[in-house]
């Protein structure tokens, strides 16, 4: 995967992240509760972002291990194919004697 692909999936989820913890607060703040109702429940919403967070990052970190073995694995074998194709190639060289 390009990094501009990388970029752009990033950009994706911060921005659902965004929008999650917008509707969220927007909910919070139009729903009849008392202040400290309020504050307990933004502060156990704030834990669970908190964790999701956690695991989404845990989870890009995984995703770009993988991408970086496969890619990895892709250069080690183009550099033996390389290898193999230029031994092919190679010509003898010539007896002078």
């Amino acid at each position: 995967m390009s990094k501009e692909s990388e970029g752009h999936a990033g950009i994706v989820v911060a921005a659902f992240l965004l929008g999650a913890v917008a509707g969220a607060v927007t909910a919070l703040l139009a729903a009849p509760a008392t202040g400290e109702e309020t504050r307990d429940v933004l502060g156990k919403k704030a834990r669970e972002g908190r964790e999701k967070a956690n695991e989404a990052a845990k989870q890009g970190r995984e995703f770009v291990r993988r991408q970086r073995e496969h890619l990895t694995d892709a250069v080690d074998r183009g550099i033996e194919v390389y290898k193999q194709t230029n031994e092919g190639n190679a010509k003898p060289a010539e007896d002078k004697g």
